[in-house]
């Protein structure tokens, strides 16, 4: 079937102000595509990259075949050409990075194709990605506590702590530790942190652990890992240095854990580097950096072939969440996909830019039903953080 042509793309960069320069916080700006048909759909996405730099790519004028703006090669296009148009924006941004920016940008606008095409159906959008693999979605909650600032490692693993009681009182059975104590911890310690949060927990909920790139050798990071094995990891995150496959390749040899990377990588050639040549066991590529849905998708499909999940990285807006969610309603190898909850960390872009925010009952949330992605902007929290 042929859909409602493409008749306006838009770039929004959305920052609150004052945001703290000292934090990881991945929501405190971001890019919003927005793609409106001729009978008024919108459909959105964003990427994880510096805004503005994203936007002047999305809008900017041609300059040969292999530099254009993706505005202008969406204009009057019909959305449900996904593949097709994955493609030719593909090759037409050569130059803007290969690895780098261009794909960001073509990522907000593969997902906002995918939401304007199923809101054209009428359909929610995992549909559009083959259909339901299970009967719930299952999230995982990012545990967070900011950095360490003046606090000593026990309050640290105290906040910790506090946050998983909180997940666990909004409905997540599954969360991931990020213990990233900076100078306060050796490994020994850090060792005995797991253990005390593990037990914060109780052995039922699934538990993963995003290390921050704590280690530069990969013997390091082998003597830790064994050291908490009867702790249940599902997967331990950032371990190493992102660009070392050949450490990957060591640890995830010798260790019980499933090693997990890849969280900035983009496009499937890149992915494919992390499981040949890193040998990780979880592939984490972000779906508003790697190339978007249709990207991921791929990635997934190249993953299971390795016996390997496809987890998405997942610190972003709502819309990123919502991207996720689909993405695993539709996915096979994605048992658990990460949800970067608005009650779990002080974000203003995450608590106000999109609703309605579901429901999460013993662990899990009903398949959408609603158009395409399923969440609205608010056009006052667009209006209020609005930059250019």
């Amino acid at each position: 079937m042929s859909g409602v042509p493409i008749a306006q793309v838009e770039a929004l960069v959305l920052r609150p102000p004052e945001p703290d320069r000292s934090d990881l916080d991945g929501s405190s700006e971001t890019v919003v595509v927005s793609l409106t048909d001729e009978e008024g759909r919108v459909g959105i996405g964003e990427a994880d990259a510096p805004a503005e730099a994203v936007r002047e790519l999305v809008l900017m004028d041609d300059v040969h075949a292999l530099s254009r703006g993706l505005a202008g090669m969406l204009a009057g296009r019909d959305p449900f050409e996904l593949g097709a148009l994955h493609d030719e924006l593909y090759r037409g941004t050569i130059y803007h990075g290969r690895r780098g920016l261009g794909i960001h940008a073509l990522s907000a606008v593969d997902v906002a194709l995918h939401d304007l095409a199923a809101r054209q159906l009428g359909r929610p959008l995992y549909q559009l990605l083959g259909g339901a693999r299970r009967a719930a979605i299952t999230p995982y909650a990012t545990l967070y506590a900011g950095p360490v600032g003046e606090r000593s490692l026990a309050e640290v693993v105290a906040d910790l702590a506090a946050l998983a009681q909180q997940a666990l009182a909004v409905g997540f059975r599954a969360v991931k530790y990020e213990p990233l104590y900076e100078h306060l911890a050796s490994d020994r310690e850090l060792v005995a942190s797991v253990r005390e949060l593990r037990t914060a927990i109780g052995p039922d909920v699934t538990m993963a652990l995003d290390f921050g790139y704590r280690w530069h050798d990969w013997r390091d990071a082998l003597r830790a890992l064994h050291r908490i094995e009867d702790c249940d990891v599902f997967f331990a995150e950032a371990t190493l240095q992102h660009d070392d496959l050949a450490g990957h390749a060591k640890l995830a040899a010798r260790v019980e854990t499933r090693i997990g990377g890849a969280e900035f990588a983009t496009t499937l050639s890149e992915c494919r580097e992390w499981l040949e040549r890193g040998g990780v066991d979880v592939i984490q590529a972000d779906i508003n950096r790697c190339g978007g849905l249709t990207e991921i998708r791929r990635i997934a499909d190249l993953a299971a072939q390795h016996g390997a999940l496809c987890i998405p990285h997942c610190w972003k807006t709502g819309i990123t969440a919502a991207a996720a969610r689909h993405y695993q309603a539709a996915t096979a190898n994605a048992p658990i996909v990460e949800m970067f909850h608005p009650a779990l960390f002080p974000s203003r872009l995450r608590a106000e830019l999109t609703g309605p925010e579901p429901a999460i009952v013993d662990g899990t949330i009903v398949l959408p039903q609603e158009p395409g992605l399923g969440i609205e902007l608010d056009p006052a929290a667009v209006e209020r953080y609005r930059v250019v």
